[in-house]
């Protein structure tokens, strides 16, 4: 070995063994002197108290600090001097282990450069009045501190705090801030600019309340990670560096700062999650946010970035803004799913600069939204939730789509789609309830074309329909509406007044004001109207049911006036031209006033009623028929049910009044003996052309006059109507051929029962016989045979000699 070699470690045996001399005797200088340094200890760190600390003893532990000199301090307390009032001690722990500089103790001065902190307890705590048991640490003299710190002030190199509490409590700012610390272990040092602390925390979250009425953000969460704090002399400004933590099972990137020279203390903590689970992000927020939120889901993870402004005083809640990246992701709401969704959201609780940070004042924005709903393409370029105590969301909807796409919406069941588009831009703003939109505001379009469209509770079918919806702010107008259904062409322009909102608040006061036009008409493909209405089936587990019982309710709940005007209405064989009329359409049925439409020649005019009962509905009914051709009449309404008189039998123009009640099956025919009613009828220039009734008669009566041919200058009288009978009240009848009084019974059925008093005089003797008067006199001159019309075989009618007459 080289000289210079021994040399060296003979040099470093007898440093280490100065070094271990110098310790030894520090050691042995502690443990002869400990209750002195333990008073020195107590008088060291109550030049930083106004309050009362309490040491339950010391200990030296030589080794533990090696080659410092380390001491342990068993039950530590500082407690303020209204301590006895609020019962919160500011500092408590079980046991201190403190590193100290052996060297400076023997000059008699304390450098700490490490405490271990076991189950400690830190309570802050401020009373309403303001009051704050930190009123136990003495504050600098800034005159003075910079003598201070040259001359006792320690410099503390590390930190470790094992099972210890941290509770902020502030009555009067309603703050609460409640961490149960697993560990804590930090390195300190000391740049010439402040201090730099390098932390490793883990600790669960008990409380995080910035506002104690509203509740805690993270609470019951467990916080674990790294952090770099900072302190900066000059602008007393505490920076925690953004690093990546756990706040449960998710990842941030978590950073502050905190102003410390301001009175109170100001705050801004920046949150950041790349990818969360909207479960696991809204369960970190406080409950008045959180329960709203929870009423969706995102099904992916989305990325998040959340700022929190305050000050640790009174004030009511920080400012919170939230940012979220949403892409690809399927949204959940109480409305059904929307796939393939994707938009940038904001949450602020400082909509209106000034109006503080609260819910009445928060905003939910969603920008650029796109999605597919039920395979409807949505878009919505800026979507907003103003004021979570009272919302209203307001925004603007695009869609273009396939209209069969609403059968999942609506449901399959009420209406169904085939073919078509739609094309939908609306810009609304309405209020939320239970997130349900009420009182809604909505101006926009809906243009629906080419759709095949089936009213499924009323088997009602259109082809090729086409129709715009223009909402203004509160009423719906209706244009440019056709409708198809077999042969039957409709155009139809309509309004609903105050639509929207009573959509949602009173459907039943809903009434829809129809313009329409046809060209063609056939009413037989309406019947559906008459028919009872199919019930719509409740749909279970689907978003889709709300709506569809929605839009059930409402159709059958709403009222519908109908001004037609129609070129050309068909009725089986009924044809009328130029009809017009009035419908008033509600749940109790269908009212028709003003109905007027020319028909075989003439004119007939009509007002009725029918109430919708299904399989007989019962109808009323007032008509006027002017100057109609009699055969087309009774061949267009086949006969009205009589076999005996067609209109193979009849010539002329009839002139009458109607009035009717009965009922009509679902296809459109009069149920057997429901007709209740009369008929007064003026018969002018007609013709009986063979009645079989007759011609039987004249056989053996008037075997030399042609009865097959009977004219008529004018016949008029009333039948009364009921059931199955027709009444014939006491008319008379005279003609070219014949005259004869007729009164009695016609029965559809069984009961037929008619007087006829039939004069032998042939009427072509009182032709030239000017003055009524006398002609009606001489009209049953002479022979008179009294003929009694009754029941025969097989429906028919037979004739006998009627002895009882007058």
């Amino acid at each position: 070995m080289p000289h210079w070699s021994k040399i060296l470690l003979k040099v470093f045996a007898i440093v280490i063994g100065l070094v271990l001399f110098m310790y030894v005797v520090a050691a042995l200088y502690v443990h002869a002197n400990k209750k002195e340094i333990l008073v020195s200890v107590t008088k060291e760190l109550n030049k930083n108290l106004e309050g009362d600390l309490s040491i339950g003893g010391m200990e030296p532990t030589f080794l533990g600090g090696f080659p410092g000199l380390s001491m342990t301090l068993n039950n530590v307390e500082i407690k303020d001097k209204q301590w006895k009032q609020h019962k919160h001690t500011l500092l408590s722990a079980k046991k201190f282990d403190i590193a100290v500089n052996p060297l400076a103790l023997i000059k008699g001065t304390i450098e700490i450069k490490r405490i271990t902190i076991d189950q400690a307890s830190i309570y802050l705590y401020t009373d309403t009045n303001g009051y704050t048991n930190t009123s136990a640490l003495k504050k600098k003299n800034k005159d003075t501190s910079k003598k201070e710190e040259s001359s006792t002030s320690a410099e503390l190199k590390r930190l470790t705090l094992n099972n210890g509490i941290f509770i902020v409590d502030n009555q009067k700012g309603h703050k609460l801030f409640h961490f149960e610390v697993n560990q804590l272990v930090g390195k300190i040092d000391y740049p010439s600019s402040g201090w730099q602390a390098d932390l490793k925390l883990k600790t669960m979250v008990k409380s995080l309340a910035f506002n104690t009425r509203k509740g805690s953000f993270m609470k019951d969460k467990l916080l674990e990670g790294p952090f770099l704090v900072h302190y900066d002399n000059q602008t007393e400004v505490v920076t925690v560096d953004p690093k990546k933590v756990k706040i449960g099972e998710e990842d941030f990137i978590l950073g502050g700062k905190f102003k410390m020279a301001k009175n109170p203390v100001e705050f801004s903590i920046n949150i950041k999650a790349p990818e969360i689970l909207w479960v696991n992000a809204y369960a970190l927020l406080t409950p008045n946010i959180s329960k709203k939120l929870k009423l969706f889901n995102l099904e992916k993870p989305i990325s998040v970035n959340c700022n929190i402004t305050g000050n640790m005083g009174g004030g009511g809640d920080p400012l919170i803004n939230v940012g979220a990246l949403v892409r690809q992701n399927v949204l959940v709401t109480p409305g059904g799913k929307v796939k393939n969704c994707n938009f940038d959201g904001s949450y602020t609780n400082e909509n209106f600069k000034g109006r503080g940070f609260n819910d009445a004042n928060s905003a939910v924005r969603l920008y650029h939204f796109t999605g597919l709903y039920e395979g409807i393409p949505v878009n919505i370029d800026t979507a907003a939730i103003n004021n979570l105590e009272r919302p209203v969301a307001t925004g603007m909807f695009q869609s273009n789509f396939d209209i069969s796409r609403l059968n999942e919406v609506i449901g399959e069941d009420l209406l169904k789609f085939n073919g078509g588009r739609a094309g939908v831009k609306l810009a609304y703003s309405a209020d939320i309830v239970d997130f349900k939109l009420t009182k809604p505001y909505v101006k926009g379009t809906v243009v629906i074309k080419d759709a095949d469209i089936n009213y499924v509770p009323r088997g009602l079918n259109f082809k090729n329909s086409s129709v715009s919806l223009v909402f203004t702010e509160k009423d719906l107008l209706i244009k440019n509406l056709r409708l198809q259904s077999g042969k039957s062409i409709v155009n139809m322009e309509g309004s609903i007044k105050n639509f929207l909102n009573l959509y949602y608040t009173a459907p039943e006061k809903i009434l829809l004001n129809w313009q329409i036009r046809s060209p063609q008409l056939y009413l037989g493909e309406f019947f559906g109207f008459l028919s009872q209405r199919k019930p719509v089936k409740k749909i279970k587990k689907k978003s889709s049911s709300t709506l569809s019982e929605d839009l059930n309710a409402v159709f059958e709940s709403s009222r519908v006036a109908l001004d037609m005007v129609v070129d050309k209405l068909y009725y089986q064989k009924f044809l009328a031209t130029d009809a017009r009329a009035e419908l008033y359409l509600s749940q109790n049925g269908i009212t028709v006033s003003n109905v007027r439409v020319k028909h075989a020649g003439g004119l007939l005019k009509m007002n009725g009623s029918l109430s919708q009962q299904g399989r007989a509905n019962h109808f009323d009914m007032n008509a006027t028929i002017s100057n109609v051709d009699i055969k087309h009449f009774f061949y267009a309404f086949n006969n009205f049910g009589l076999t005996t008189l067609t209109s193979d039998n009849l010539k002329g123009y009839l002139f009458s009044k109607v009035k009717l009640a009965g009922s009509l099956t679902e296809q459109g025919k009069i149920l057997k003996n429901s007709l209740r009613g009369h008929v007064i009828f003026d018969f002018k220039e007609g013709e009986l052309l063979n009645f079989e009734p007759i011609t039987s008669v004249g056989q053996f009566a008037f075997p030399l006059r042609d009865l097959k041919n009977i004219n008529f200058r004018n016949l008029n009288g009333k039948f009364d109507l009921n059931g199955e009978k027709i009444i014939i009240n006491p008319m008379n009848i005279s003609s070219n051929v014949l005259n004869m009084d007729v009164a009695g019974v016609y029965s559809l059925g069984l009961g037929t029962n008619i007087a006829l008093d039939i004069p032998l005089r042939n009427p072509k003797k009182d032709v030239e016989i000017e003055d009524a008067e006398e002609k009606l006199k001489k009209r049953m001159k002479g022979i008179v045979l009294h003929i009694l019309a009754t029941d025969g075989e097989n429906g028919k009618i037979k004739f006998k000699w009627n002895k009882n007459h007058d």
